[in-house]
């Protein structure tokens, strides 16, 4: 029997090796990781809901079927955490809000259903900021997530649970969504990997909406090569969502397989965006990321520099259309046909529908909705709303002419590392400053990828690198950043979640970490700080 704690951290293509081969059982694997949750959970906060025995019913059943020969895929049996923005017909979905509080969908969304085909095992649902809305997973309605590094910081948002599951080994690989940088941020700041396809490459189908012509459902790991795994089994056309792209997709795994082994970049054009080069970033953050550059320069790839002028206004835009789509979509919360109800009797509708909305939505919510809505009145929607289109619209024909003249853009994925949890909660501004470099991608719907770069020495956390490419060329991303990964990893000498501190205990209500012991990678002694 494999020992419990190299099942957890085991990558995805490593435990379907395994599970192929008869060494290790779905049981074991689930129970594994459900063990882990039991430990570490209290701490992290990663799950809202945890399957638990319906988790490993499903797992001895795959155990059955992979010994009569008749496994779904080769990735059955690993286990997988939900985004509670996705709905599940046997958990229940709540998108982080009090308003939906208890709801289990009638429905598998399509990109569980195939997740469930594939025989992957959902271990859960994670925490997130509600209905998507932040970027740290503080306005869950069901209290922050914590930052494996160091639980007494941010894990990013929106969704932060899913990242923080697959860092703290409570889940091999886990689903996300991203309307402006929620699955490639947190992977930034947590040390995992994320993706973002191409808008209309997964469904959005059963993803509980935010901004509908900006949300994308996408993976996390540990391994961009389990994010190409998982994104193989949930992409392809979906009749039941109408943006959903018919195109044949290539394997994406066979795309990272291909970049790690080559182990070159030679010919490959590198842009980066002069307007998202990191000026008045963290310290470390622009150190490493000047690292990343000149490791993909000695591999070969030609690093040239692109103007974007209108992402300057990308932020701003963006703040204008997600409200407004916002408020058309959350409309639907009334207390009449599903989700939380206030009536305190004798209440008009419009009365029940208002004490609802006071209760059931947060303050978040309620700031977004608000803002969107006025967008939307008469008078301001060409203003506003029409305005922010506009802009869109240019920041799409800056992506064009960049990819004109290089093959992949290249930025940092977050401005900072991990902040203090509370430290920026009472700041909208400040907080919205977060997805800065992760926005473009949405509002032009072209893939990005979330990479692991390094730790920044000032504080030994996480920081991370986003890889964007044209449209429709998401093997692109998994092809030149399996091949980055594998230059770190070599310098490293591993992953760099084997560097993370080992989660501790509680004692009282001070949560504590213990050191790793490993060599730190780019955390070494410097001018500004000492290891780990």
């Amino acid at each position: 029997m494999a020992a419990a704690n190299e099942l957890i951290r085991a990558t995805a293509a490593d435990l379907a090796d395994r599970l192929a081969s008869g060494e290790v059982s779905s049981v074991e694997v689930v129970r594994a990781h459900l063990d882990r949750i039991a430990e570490v959970d209290p701490d992290v906060h990663a799950y809202l809901h945890v399957a638990g025995e319906p988790a490993l019913a499903r797992a001895a059943e795959l155990d059955r079927l992979r010994a009569a020969g008749e496994a779904p895929s080769p990735l059955a049996g690993v286990p997988v955490a939900i985004k509670d923005v996705l709905c599940t017909s046997d958990m229940p979905s709540t998108a982080g809000s009090r308003i939906l509080e208890g709801w289990v969908p009638p429905y598998d969304a399509t990109t569980v259903a195939r997740l469930r085909s594939a025989g992957l095992v959902p271990l859960g649902k994670t925490n997130m900021d509600e209905f998507a809305m932040g970027s740290s997973t503080e306005h869950s309605a069901y209290g922050p997530s914590r930052n494996p590094w160091d639980l007494t910081r941010i894990p990013g948002g929106s969704g932060g649970g899913s990242a923080a599951a697959v860092a703290a080994f409570e889940a091999t690989v886990a689903l996300g969504s991203d309307t402006g940088g929620s699955i490639r941020q947190p992977a930034a700041v947590t040390g995992t990997v994320g993706v973002k396809p191409t808008y209309g490459g997964v469904s959005r189908f059963g993803a509980i909406a935010l901004a509908s012509s900006l949300d994308q459902v996408g993976p996390v790991s540990r391994t961009v090569l389990d994010a190409a795994l998982v994104h193989d089994v949930i992409g392809g056309h979906d009749p039941n969502d109408a943006t959903s792209l018919e195109d044949l997709w290539p394997s994406f795994a066979a795309a990272a397989r291909e970049g790690a082994a080559s182990g070159s970049l030679k010919g490959l054009k590198v842009g980066v965006v002069h307007q998202l080069d990191g000026s008045g970033f963290q310290g470390g953050v622009r150190r490493r990321f000047g690292e990343a550059l000149k490791r993909m320069a000695e591999a070969g790839a030609e690093i040239v520099e692109v103007q974007a002028p209108h992402f300057e206004y990308a932020l701003a835009a963006y703040y204008l259309i997600l409200p407004a789509e916002a408020s058309s979509n959350l409309a639907k919360y009334d207390a009449v046909r599903f989700g939380l109800r206030v009536d305190p009797g004798n209440s008009t509708i419009e009365q029940v529908t208002a004490l609802s909305r006071e209760a059931g939505f947060g303050p978040e919510v309620k700031r977004r909705v608000i803002l969107g809505t006025y967008a939307l009145s008469a008078g301001y929607y060409d203003a506003y709303y029409g305005s922010a289109q506009q802009v869109r619209t240019l920041v799409q024909r800056d992506f064009d002419a960049c990819f004109a003249q290089a093959d992949v853009l290249v930025s940092p994925a977050a401005p900072t590392t991990a902040f203090k949890i509370g430290e920026k909660i009472d700041d909208p501004l400040a907080m919205y400053l977060n997805d800065i470099t992760t926005i473009p991608a949405n509002l032009a719907g072209v893939p990005g990828l979330g990479m692991p770069i390094g730790l920044a020495p000032e504080d030994g956390l996480p920081v991370g690198l986003q890889i964007m490419a044209p449209v429709r060329e998401d093997a692109r991303l998994y092809r030149v950043g399996a091949t980055l990964e594998a230059i770190l990893e070599r310098e490293w000498g591993g992953p760099l979640l084997q560097h993370a501190p080992e989660l501790g205990a509680v004692r009282g209500d001070r949560i504590r970490t213990t050191p790793g012991t490993a060599p730190v990678p780019g955390a070494g002694t410097e001018p500004d700080g000492g290891t780990r």
